[in-house]
């Protein structure tokens, strides 16, 4: 760590987005427009519980920014654009209209994606614990990829319990049976599996990976977490 002297330190420079950022923060929007639009038709037609969960799948979209806001985190648009398309995929579409039965390959399509997805997200987190120069905490590049695969798979199972939160007391049927529940499970696996291997090599021989581009993209957005203080 380098010598650091009393003279205040500049602010972080403000961060300009991209065309493809504001692209992805107007799709989002469009997203939750469509959601939001969808609510007072089920009202009018007394599908109170339906109204009821459009707006718990809003609320839920609308977390990303929020811990962005309450802890400093700048959350890059693409992050956000993928975690409201999958809530948007998963509970409105999936869920709300029935794409689950509509078509076999919905939820498979959906967990598979899910490892994908949170693996990215816990390599984003191992890789801000190693970076921030005041944790001492540094992780070899096997146990980054463990941390990515078990948070994926701890965060899968979340969301089984929540899915049967929703069944026991709203009378739902996201839990569609035993071996629908472990079958998810197994898919999540097997992206969460696929993600850890392919970053752990990628840590391993540094060389070109398309995690490397979401990490910078992170870390661009966030300058004040890598900053030595």
């Amino acid at each position: 760590m380098t010598p650091t002297d009393d003279r205040p330190k500049p602010e972080d420079p403000i961060q300009t987005d991209t065309r493809g950022q504001r692209i992805a923060r107007r799709v989002t929007q469009g997203l939750l427009i469509v959601m939001l639009l969808t609510v007072p038709a089920a009202i009018y037609e007394r599908q109170w519980l339906t109204a009821f969960l459009i707006l718990c799948i809003l609320g839920l979209c609308l977390v990303p920014s929020m811990f962005g806001r309450r802890f400093r985190v700048r959350i890059p648009a693409e992050f956000e654009l993928l975690t409201v398309l999958f809530i948007f995929a998963s509970l409105f579409l999936g869920e709300i209209r029935g794409y689950y039965t509509r078509f076999w390959w919905w939820d498979i399509a959906l967990h598979t994606s899910a490892g994908f997805l949170l693996g990215i997200l816990g390599f984003l987190l191992a890789y801000v614990l190693n970076g921030h120069e005041s944790i001492e905490m540094h992780m070899s590049p096997f146990f980054v990829a463990l941390f990515a695969f078990c948070f994926s798979l701890a965060m899968g199972a979340l969301w089984e319990i929540f899915e049967f939160g929703m069944d026991q007391f709203f009378g739902t049927f996201m839990q569609k049976g035993l071996v629908d529940t472990m079958w998810d499970l197994i898919v999540d696996t097997v992206g969460a599996a696929v993600i850890a291997t392919s970053g752990y090599f990628y840590l391993k021989t540094g060389k070109e990976h398309f995690l490397e581009r979401w990490i910078s993209r992170f870390v661009e957005a966030n300058p004040r977490l890598f900053r030595s203080e």
